[in-house]
């Protein structure tokens, strides 16, 4: 199949509505919702059986995929932002969310994926990123100057990829996390705790104090 051209065109996405997607342990397409495929615009048979980077924009560092993938193959869960390319060119960005389903014997079975809107702000701030991360790359095919750049970025703020994304949206976890389970429509603020749950503090159970004679008479 033939790469679309990229066009300077963005497709807006609904904040109320998720785009899904099913990839076998390679990323060839399992499944797709019938929102991937309106907002794509191709036909679930020319998606079905093919490599997930079909809608990949040339616009994206290939060094995120590389941190994505290493984390999905220990199993651990990831947010990223991503730039995707529609059929008839135009771009949307997406705030996807990864995660790996395993085996009985801890095989990887498939990995899951749901994509929501990332706000306007949070777009600028990462494409300013992205953008060195590209001249990067285009002076190394080992993507290791990238790697290096990036991960250079997250030591000197002392955080992780996980932290790195939290900052850029400026939000917390757990509003991410309602955000994508569809609690809410828009990402809420890291001051906004109504998704945060209480720790419950036991109150130390009171000891009374007992004379010496008082054991002889329970």
């Amino acid at each position: 199949m033939i790469k679309p051209i990229p066009v300077d065109k963005e497709i807006k996405l609904d904040p109320t509505k998720i785009i899904m997607s099913k990839t076998d342990p390679k990323g060839m397409i399992l499944y797709t919702n019938d929102y991937f495929l309106d907002i794509c615009g191709y036909l679930e048979t020319e998606l079905m059986g093919k490599q997930h980077n079909i809608i990949r924009h040339p616009d994206m560092p290939r060094v995120v995929f590389k941190i994505l993938w290493d984390k999905l193959k220990k199993g651990e869960h990831i947010y990223a932002f991503v730039k995707n390319l529609a059929k008839d060119g135009r771009y949307y960005w997406v705030l996807a969310s990864f995660e790996t389903k395993f085996n009985d014997d801890r095989s990887i079975q498939a990995h899951y994926s749901k994509r929501k809107p990332i706000p306007e702000d949070s777009i600028k701030e990462i494409e300013k990123i992205y953008k060195i991360l590209l001249s990067l790359e285009k002076n190394d095919s080992t993507m290791v100057l990238a790697e290096n750049y990036l991960t250079g970025k997250l030591e000197e703020d002392d955080i992780t990829y996980e932290e790195f994304i939290l900052n850029i949206l400026k939000t917390s976890k757990e509003n991410l996390d309602a955000f994508f389970d569809g609690k809410t429509d828009e990402i809420l603020p890291k001051e906004n705790k109504k998704f945060v749950k209480k720790k419950i503090v036991e109150k130390p159970k009171e000891v009374k104090k007992e004379g010496f004679f008082s054991s002889f008479f329970k």
